[in-house]
């Protein structure tokens, strides 16, 4: 199996209640970010029985998958117990033996289309230039330094062709106005959104997908986009934003990054 056979496994096993399959992709000292779950193999199994224990069955539907060095990362629509759908990406490192190490998520509500009448998940889903993988990823380092943590928001144009920007953040439209009009009436609710901390830029090909910690209206928050280049500009935007919740409740203490 490659990895990224084996991690949709791993995340099949929520709906088909196959502990044994589970523990057998995971390491013995699995690393467990999300911070509503114990860490640890044995923790991951247990949700497992859970979820095969409840009377509404789980439903796990896998959007897009992509692959960079020992990392696979996944976007995925998820129904836990009946409990109504949820985007999540998730990202699952592994080790030397290929087994499953860690993991990290961002999980969010599915809703409606945005303004522009274009789902969390719909959109261009083609991989290619693998060849440009590293050029893709530092294209979006520079983004995320520039315009997300605002170093240098006067080189916003210049990462996009023109207006031709697809957006699926749920309250966003299409373009780099239908970007800007959305900051600016958040901004004028008093809202703020802040980058402050890019922890991880995965990519392959024509996707890449950063983790960043910041604010959104001065909560904590854990950014999770995805974007999609083409001809080095930035064609088309994924997220999952997610309020960190606080350390007293958190079942593990590994942290959200």
């Amino acid at each position: 199996m490659t990895n990224i056979e084996k991690a949709l496994a791993l995340i099949g096993t929520f709906a088909s209640g196959d502990t044994e399959k589970a523990a057998s992709l995971l390491a013995e000292g699995y690393i467990q970010h999300n911070l509503a779950y114990g860490t640890g193999r044995g923790a991951f199994v247990g949700s497992v029985a859970y979820l095969a224990s409840a009377p509404a069955k789980t439903t796990v539907r896998n959007i897009r998958a992509f692959e960079d060095g020992d990392k696979v990362f996944l976007q995925t629509v998820y129904n836990f117990a009946g409990m109504g759908e949820q985007i999540a990406f998730d990202i699952f490192r592994f080790d030397d033996d290929g087994m499953i190490a860690e993991h990290w998520d961002n999980i969010a509500a599915v809703a409606g289309p945005n303004p522009s009448g274009h789902t969390q998940t719909d959109g261009y889903d083609k991989l290619e230039d693998l060849g440009r993988t590293e050029e893709n990823r530092e294209l979006v380092r520079n983004f995320l330094h520039d315009v997300l943590q605002g170093k240098a928001p006067e080189k916003t144009p210049s990462y996009f062709d023109g207006d031709r920007y697809i957006q699926h953040n749920t309250g966003i439209a299409d373009g780099l106005s239908g970007l800007g009009a959305a900051l600016e009436a958040l901004a004028g609710q008093g809202i703020q959104i802040i980058y402050t901390t890019v922890h991880q830029v995965l990519a392959q090909g024509n996707f890449v997908l950063a983790v960043s910690e910041g604010t959104f209206g001065g909560a904590l928050t854990s950014y999770y986009d995805l974007w999609r280049v083409e001809n080095g500009k930035i064609a088309e935007h994924w997220d999952v934003m997610e309020t960190i919740a606080a350390k007293e409740t958190w079942k593990n203490q590994n942290g959200k990054f």
